[in-house]
């Protein structure tokens, strides 16, 4: 656990350190220690936050640096150590083929080699294809320029960063291409292949896409993937439907919201010109997240669906918790409630912190606290104008969103010996 939180530690101090130098200046001067640091943070802790405009301040040098460091937070630390230790020659340890397979969301310490591989080419490859669709889109708009474009936005949209160059044409992140289908389709789709988790896509493949063969694991996080994009869709329909826009750029504009808040910093309208209710379903996608293992945040979806399932036990009275037809161990239960108390005590502390020092409207402090810690990147567009003070908190929320919760989990996995003491039972109220 030490390795992964120092490895991003490390990553993120790097990062700092490089974007802080004139050259990664669009003016060719030295860029303050909390930007720098908040913009390193965000980009290895793939969030999206950011303190400057990507495009106007950072220069090619600068952008290449992010582009470096959403790949790394991406792809994860320990794919990256357990990739550089199979290249030197030098064979895994067990604790660090243990610790390897859980933080990509696998419980067997066997397989190693091959699960690099795959992570690897299933990373390199949706990020190829998606890069070549976008070079066809952005080139005929842009000229060359377009092919950087394209890369840039493809690795963001895969690691579920979204980080844009689009201020260039005086645009919020793709505010500018709402009503294009081929940008928003290969977007969504970027970030949904990104989201759902290395493991899912093994399976899948292994499998040979035979949905009676998927582990419990994978169907968990298929169907929830679509139970959550369908209704997140419908719902945003309802509560935007006194938009003046296009029948079709709405329904292809609440599909786009729908995916990028659970796991993305992407957005096609102004999100601070949302409904109420759309920013409070906004925050509940962004708590759920996506997938174990993946390049998104949240407590997750196979959290969000033992929670459900044991609750549902709990009141029914029924001493097995079961999804699809598949008994659920009581100590995973016991995880899911843990990892969700510990993230909404993290949250609740975040918004008064920030709340305390702020004199903003506490939905919209919410809105970024939780936009933080779930490593997901929307934001009203106040990240720029909060105090250093409040940018550092939510430098540490995005931090432990992307190490802490990671970290809890391999800690909650890991198998200890129960300690022979029994405690006398008493009844407590609830």
């Amino acid at each position: 656990m030490q390795v992964v939180a120092l490895g991003y530690l490390a990553v993120m101090i790097v990062g700092t350190l490089l974007l802080a130098l004139p050259c990664s200046s669009r003016e060719g001067t030295w860029t303050g220690f909390t930007d720098a640091f908040m913009t390193s943070t965000s980009a290895a802790c793939v969030t999206g936050l950011i303190p400057v405009s990507t495009y106007h301040h950072w220069s090619a040098f600068g952008q290449a640096v992010l582009l470096v460091l959403m790949q790394v937070g991406g792809l994860g630390i320990m794919t990256l150590m357990a990739s550089f230790t199979r290249l030197l020659g030098r064979n895994m340890t067990l604790g660090e083929r243990k610790l390897f397979m859980l933080s990509t969301g696998n419980d067997s310490v066997g397989g190693v080699t091959k699960l690099i591989r795959s992570v690897l080419l299933y990373t390199f490859s949706f990020e190829a294809a998606g890069a070549i669709i976008l070079a066809a889109r952005f080139i005929p708009q842009h000229g060359a320029y377009g092919i950087w474009e394209a890369v840039f936005h493809s690795v963001s949209a895969f690691c579920n960063a979204g980080f844009d160059l689009m201020g260039k044409y005086g645009q919020s992140s793709l505010t500018g291409y709402a009503g294009d289908v081929t940008v928003n389709l290969v977007i969504m789709a970027l970030i949904l292949c990104g989201g759902v988790g290395f493991i899912v896509w093994q399976d899948i493949f292994a499998c040979r896409f035979d949905p009676k063969k998927f582990t419990l694991h994978t169907k968990v996080v298929l169907v929830m993937t679509g139970i959550l994009l369908f209704s997140g869709a419908v719902l945003f329909l309802l509560f935007e439907s006194g938009k003046t826009m296009p029948f079709g750029e709405r329904i292809l504009t609440a599909f786009f919201n729908s995916v990028t808040a659970r796991t993305a910093g992407f957005n096609t309208v102004e999100l601070a010109a949302l409904s109420p209710a759309s920013a409070a379903l906004m925050i509940i996608l962004m708590i759920i997240g996506g997938a174990p293992g993946s390049t998104a945040g949240g407590i997750k979806v196979t959290t969000f669906v033992t929670l459900l399932a044991g609750t549902l036990a709990s009141a029914r009275q029924v001493s097995a918790t079961n999804i699809f037809k598949r008994r659920i161990e009581g100590d995973l239960v016991r995880q899911a409630s843990a990892i969700a108390t510990i993230y909404f005590s993290v949250v609740s502390l975040g918004i008064v912190s920030v709340a305390a020092i702020e004199r903003i409207d506490l939905s919209w402090v919410t809105f970024e606290v939780v936009s933080a810690l779930s490593n997901v990147g929307v934001t009203m567009g106040i990240t720029g104008s909060l105090s250093v003070a409040s940018k550092l908190i939510l430098c540490l929320l995005m931090y432990f969103g992307r190490v802490g919760m990671m970290s809890l989990v391999i800690a909650l996995a890991a198998k200890r010996e129960n300690i022979p003491i029994s405690r006398p039972a008493e009844n407590l109220l609830l």
